[in-house]
């Protein structure tokens, strides 16, 4: 499993919690920041998926 699979999965879910804490605060900042963290995760984990499928297809 690549790296880029586990950061990214770790960003998602940090991202939803900030993104909740924001929800429950009313802080819309803290709420659009979780959402971007999110999609970061989102784009890291596939990024390691796109990696892992490489190196399957190298074997």
């Amino acid at each position: 499993m690549d790296k880029n699979r586990i950061e990214g999965t770790a960003r998602q879910m940090k991202g939803i919690v900030r993104e909740a804490v924001g929800k429950a605060t009313g802080s819309r900042g803290t709420q659009m920041r979780g959402a971007a963290e999110r999609m970061a995760g989102k784009v890291q984990a596939k990024l390691g998926a796109a990696a892992d499928a490489v190196r399957r297809i190298k074997k």
